[in-house]
C-alpha cells in the first residue's frame, strides 16, 4: 500500500499548478487483497479514495477509479465508483442482464403504448359506428311516411295514384298509419347505415394505403363503395326481411317483430331470413357504388375549386377557436345537403328494379319459392318492364330527403363525436 499511494503522489504532485485534472484508471487486484482495503491515502496536496471495491467470489477482478486533483487546498476525489468481476465474464453477465432488463422495459411500454391504441381505435370505431346510425334514425324517420307509400305500391300491387293512396292510409289508419312500422325500420336501417358508413371510409383508406395515392381515385370510391353495400346487406338483411313480412297482406296477425321472427322460423326455417340476399347484394353494391362514388367525387371537385380551398383553408386557420359543428363542415352545411340528395337519387334510380325484384322475392312463401330470374320474369309478364320501376317516384320523393339528411347528420355527428 505505501507503493501505491508513492506511486499517486509523484504522478500528481507536478500538477498542482493547473486549475483541475480528472484521471481515470484501473488496478487488476489479485484475491488476496482484502474487502477492508482503506478507503483512502492522503499527500500533502491529494488524496485518493475507494469507497465501493467488491471482488469477485473467484479469481481475479477489476477497479476502476476516477481521480481529480485540484489546486492547493485540494485533493484526490473520486468521480465513479469501481467494480471486481471475474475475468471480465462477470462484466458481460452485469452488461447482458441490463440489457435484458432495459428490453423489458422497453417492451412494457411498447405493450402500454399499444394498449392506448387499441382503445383509442375501438372508441373511434364506436363514435364511427354511432355516427351512421344517428344518421339513419333521423333520416328514416323523417321520411317514414314516403317509404310507406313506397311500400304500398311494390309489395301490395296498389294501382291507385299518389294522392287517393295517401287518403285511404289516412282515413283507415289515421296519421300514425305513415309511420307504421317505423320502428322496425330503424332496428333495421341504424345497424345497416352504421355499417354502411364505417366500412366505406375504412375500405376507402385501406384501398389508399394499398395503392399508395396522395389521394382516393374515382375507381376506389366505386369499389369501396360496392363492398361497404355487400357488407351491410350480409350483415343487415334478416331484419330488412321481417320488415317486409309486417307490412304485406297478413302481417298484422303475426304480432310485431318477434312473431314475424318466430312464424318464419317454425313454418320456413332460419334461412328464410335471408331470401332475397342474391338480388339485395347485386342491388347494393351498385348502389353503394354510386352512393358514396358520387358524393365523395362531388365533394373533391368542390374542395379542388378556389371556394373550396378558401373554406378549408378558414377552417383551418380556426382550428384552436371553438367553432359549432355546422361552420366545420367541409361543404357548409348546404352543399352537405345538396350533394346528399344527388347521390342518393343517382343511386336509386340505377338500382330500383332490383328493390323491386328483392321485395317480391322476400314476400314468397316456401311452397311457390321461385329463383330471382324467374321472379323478374314474371312481374314483367303481369306488368310489362314499368312494373319493374313501381312506386319510383315515391321513392325517390323518399331518397331525396332521406340521402340528404343522412349524410348531413352523418357528417355533422362525425364533427360532434370528433371521430378521427
Amino acid at each position: 500500500m505505501k507503493e501505491l499511494d508513492l506511486l499517486l503522489h509523484r504522478s500528481f504532485s507536478s500538477s498542482t499548478n493547473e486549475s483541475a485534472l480528472f484521471g481515470c484508471g484501473g488496478l487488476f487486484l489479485e484475491q488476496s487483497v482484502p474487502k477492508s482495503l482503506v478507503s483512502s491515502t492522503s499527500a500533502s496536496n491529494s488524496s485518493v479514495s475507494f469507497p465501493r471495491l467488491r471482488s469477485s467470489r473467484r479469481g481475479k477482478g477489476f477497479l476502476s477509479v476516477s481521480l481529480s486533483v485540484k489546486g492547493s487546498g485540494g485533493g484526490f476525489v473520486q468521480e465513479s465508483e469501481g467494480f471486481l468481476e471475474k475475468d471480465g465474464e462477470g462484466g458481460e453477465g452485469k452488461e447482458e442482464g441490463e440489457e435484458r432488463a432495459a428490453v423489458a422495459v422497453v417492451a412494457a411500454v411498447e405493450k402500454k403504448k399499444k394498449e392506448r391504441v387499441r382503445g383509442a381505435g375501438a372508441m373511434n370505431t364506436t363514435k364511427h359506428l354511432w355516427s351512421g346510425a344517428v344518421a339513419a334514425m333521423v333520416s328514416r324517420t323523417f321520411v317514414a311516411p314516403l317509404e310507406r307509400l313506397k311500400l304500398e305500391y311494390i309489395v301490395r300491387g296498389e294501382q291507385k295514384n299518389l294522392f287517393e293512396l295517401i287518403k285511404q292510409i289516412a282515413a283507415t289508419q289515421g296519421l300514425r298509419g305513415f309511420w307504421k312500422g317505423n320502428f322496425v325500420n330503424i332496428l333495421r336501417t341504424a345497424p345497416f347505415k352504421a355499417v354502411n358508413f364505417y366500412a366505406y371510409d375504412t375500405y376507402r383508406k385501406q384501398l389508399l394505403k394499398v395503392s399508395g395515392n396522395a389521394e382516393t381515385t374515382n375507381f376506389e370510391r366505386l369499389v369501396a363503395g360496392a363492398a361497404a353495400g355487400i357488407t351491410a346487406t350480409i350483415l343487415c338483411i334478416p331484419m330488412d326481411t321481417i320488415r317486409t313480412k309486417m307490412v304485406a297482406p297478413g302481417g298484422e296477425a303475426l304480432g310485431g317483430v318477434i312473431g314475424v321472427f318466430r312464424h318464419m322460423l317454425q313454418t320456413e326455417g332460419f334461412f328464410s331470413l335471408y331470401k332475397g340476399l342474391v338480388p339485395s347484394i347485386i342491388s347494393m353494391a351498385p348502389s353503394g357504388a354510386v352512393f358514396y362514388g358520387v358524393y365523395d367525387i362531388l365533394k373533391a371537385a368542390y374542395l379542388r375549386t378556389p371556394e373550396g380551398m378558401k373554406r378549408i383553408s378558414q377552417i383551418n386557420q380556426q382550428e384552436g377557436q371553438e367553432l359549432n359543428a355546422l361552420d366545420q363542415l367541409e361543404l357548409g352545411p348546404t352543399r352537405t345537403l345538396l350533394y346528399g340528395a344527388i347521390a342518393g337519387a343517382c343511386a336509386e334510380a340505377a338500382t330500383y328494379p332490383f328493390e323491386v325484384i328483392r321485395r317480391q322475392l322476400q314476400m314468397q312463401v316456401q311452397a311457390t319459392r321461385m329463383n330471382a330470374f324467374a321472379t323478374t320474369m314474371k312481374i314483367i309478364e303481369h306488368g310489362g318492364v314499368p312494373a319493374l320501376y313501381a312506386g319510383l317516384i315515391p321513392s325517390l320523393l323518399q331518397v331525396l330527403p332521406s340521402a340528404a339528411i343522412s349524410y348531413f347528420v352523418y357528417e355533422f355527428m362525425k364533427i360532434v363525436l370528433k371521430v378521427e
